[in-house]
């Protein structure tokens, strides 16, 4: 089992910066890609940014590309979102999750574990 707990959120304007952070626990770390998604409520769940296991290949969703990091701590198990320069479209609850696939996968149904979520509010 993998426990995740995002932290990090809050209110910002827009133009600003934040920092998410995914702490894992549970079976080993290094063998689960991460993914960030965000949810506003009557959406569904898109996927942010994705991290693979060794942390070498990442990629993005196009909304976010260019104003978004995805990096990896492996020895503190953390995985982080840095945003940058967000925009009130941005504002959302933001999840972290480990998939088990070793593929880059973006669908939320190949990420069996995921955290309680986080919100992020950009003002105008």
């Amino acid at each position: 089992q993998v426990q995740l707990v995002e932290s990090g959120g809050g209110l910002v304007q827009a133009g600003g910066s934040l920092r998410l952070s995914c702490a894992v626990s549970g079976r080993t770390f290094s063998r689960y890609p991460m993914g960030w998604f965000r949810q506003v409520p009557g959406k569904e769940r898109e996927f942010v940014a994705y991290i693979s296991w060794s942390g070498g290949f990442t990629d993005y969703a196009d909304s976010v590309k260019g104003r978004f990091t995805i990096s990896q701590n492996n020895a503190k198990n953390l995985v982080y979102l840095q945003m940058n320069s967000l925009k009130p479209e941005d504002t959302s609850v933001y999840y972290c999750a480990a998939t088990t696939s070793l593929r880059f996968v973006t669908a939320i149904r190949d990420y069996p574990y995921w955290g309680q979520g986080t919100q992020v509010t950009v003002s105008s």
